[in-house]
């Protein structure tokens, strides 16, 4: 009757020190390894149906040196770009593009007054609508 009783407590002490000291390096490593992957791609969707990972200066279809801004409202798009350094007709196309983004044609673009011509000397201001 003696062996089952120091049998009994035996195994529980070694298992319970090998956890406790097991715990610590095992949630470490599964911090790491969760931390490392990075986060996944997103299928989250901005206001207007546009992937959120989409590159909205590239969307332009505007020389990257020329595009100051583009950003999504709730009127449809803002962009701020320099005239002189975009093609002929670029506003045309970066309104055509964007709208083309949110699967939509071009209802109108209204150019916006400088208020403060010192922000970006030479750059213009335009609000694309889609319909």
């Amino acid at each position: 009757m003696n062996q089952p009783q120091r049998a009994a407590s035996f195994p529980t002490d070694r298992v319970s020190a090998r956890v406790r000291r097991c715990i610590a390096p095992l949630s470490l490593v599964s911090l790491m390894a969760l931390t490392a992957c990075g986060r996944a791609p997103t299928d989250d969707i901005l206001r207007g149906g546009i992937p959120a990972m989409t590159d909205l200066h590239q969307a332009s279809t505007l020389p990257p040196e020329s595009v100051r801004t583009v950003a999504r409202r709730d009127f449809g798009w803002r962009l701020i770009y320099h005239p002189a350094g975009a093609p002929v007709g670029a506003d045309q196309g970066a309104a055509r593009a964007l709208c083309g983004l949110e699967r939509r044609r071009v209802a109108r673009i209204e150019r916006l007054p400088r208020l403060d011509p010192t922000a970006d000397p030479g750059a213009a201001i335009i609000d694309i609508i889609c319909a």
